[in-house]
């Protein structure tokens, strides 16, 4: 792997993407189980690889992978694939919860990455069925059985990533959301709300990348603050692009917050101030890299800057 050095974040970012997409295409597949001779329905396989593959910005991988090369500047080659595949596990949950998140019964969407979206394709029992199975194959991915994980890192990247995912974390978030519909939140309870919705995740994004690399101490302190800061900030920034961007742009539907009278940071503060938040928040992100000791920051410095300044 590459270092980052200034000016060639664009060109790091791209050699992660290929990476990330070319081990998603292989291990999202149809492959058989030992000694059983079967492998996962077609079409099953087929709405998993639809949700996943060929779209997003791979936001979450590209964090594991920048925290990782923080912390590890040599980038081993063992922690090196234990960070490939901590990284497409993000990127599985975060699959899975987009696919759920848009069915009907949830925020009913039709547009997904400027495709429709899976439950559009593929039915509502299907897309159903390939979020479970897309969060299932996230963990797998974390507990190779070739040996090439200790046991004991497998156990905590399991752990970081069903914290972030679970109750207490992203499917906790949506419930708070769901609930929040049309009533007056004041910016505390927001913030709980996107913390874990959102943040969670992302700040298990940088986690992951960290725990590969074995980081420990005022080390992890310091990404975990800024994985806290991009995490709040990419919601922020969300709820900014849904009034300000149209749907083309953004690959899904503009608008769909202020039309189902969710409550944002824009409803809340209005939109200069939730502008000035964002590029708070990434200052936020600057400041905890700093502070962490690390040389080889520039990575995740790049990323924070492209959370906060994205058009979609």
């Amino acid at each position: 792997m590459t270092a980052v050095s200034d000016g060639s974040l664009g060109a790091w970012m791209s050699a992660q993407l290929l990476r990330v997409e070319g081990a998603l295409d292989v291990w999202v597949t149809d492959a058989k189980v030992p000694k059983l001779g079967w492998g996962a329905p077609a079409s099953l396989v087929q709405a998993m690889r639809y949700a996943v593959l060929d779209g997003g910005k791979r936001l979450r991988p590209l964090l594991t992978l920048a925290a990782f090369e923080a912390v590890d500047a040599g980038a081993q080659a063992s922690g090196g694939e234990a960070a490939l595949r901590a990284a497409c596990a993000v990127e599985l949950i975060h699959a899975y919860s987009l696919v759920h998140d848009d069915m009907p019964c949830m925020d009913n969407d039709v547009l997904r990455r400027g495709k429709p979206t899976v439950h559009v394709k593929f039915g509502e029992a299907g897309a159903l069925l390939a979020g479970d199975a897309l969060q299932a194959l996230a963990f797998e991915l974390l507990t190779p059985d070739d040996g090439s994980l200790p046991l004991a890192v497998q156990g905590r990247l399991c752990a970081v990533l069903a914290r972030a995912a679970g109750s207490t974390g992203m499917a906790g978030g949506q419930a708070i959301d769901l609930a929040s519909v049309g009533l007056p939140l004041d910016e505390p309870a927001l913030r709980h709300m996107h913390q874990l919705k959102t943040g969670a995740l992302l700040h298990a994004s940088v986690m992951l990348g960290a725990v590969c690399a074995q980081a420990s101490g005022p080390v992890l302190a310091a990404l975990s603050d800024y994985g806290h800061a991009i995490g709040l900030a990419f919601q922020v920034v969300d709820d900014v692009l849904d009034v300000t961007a149209d749907s083309a742009a953004l690959g899904k539907t503009a608008g769909k917050d202020a039309d189902n009278d969710k409550p944002t940071y824009v409803s809340l503060l209005g939109l200069q101030a939730s502008q000035r938040l964002a590029t708070d928040l990434r200052a936020q992100a600057h400041s905890a890299l700093r502070s962490s000791g690390l040389a080889n920051t520039a990575a995740l410095a790049g990323l924070a800057d492209v959370v906060v300044q994205r058009s979609h």
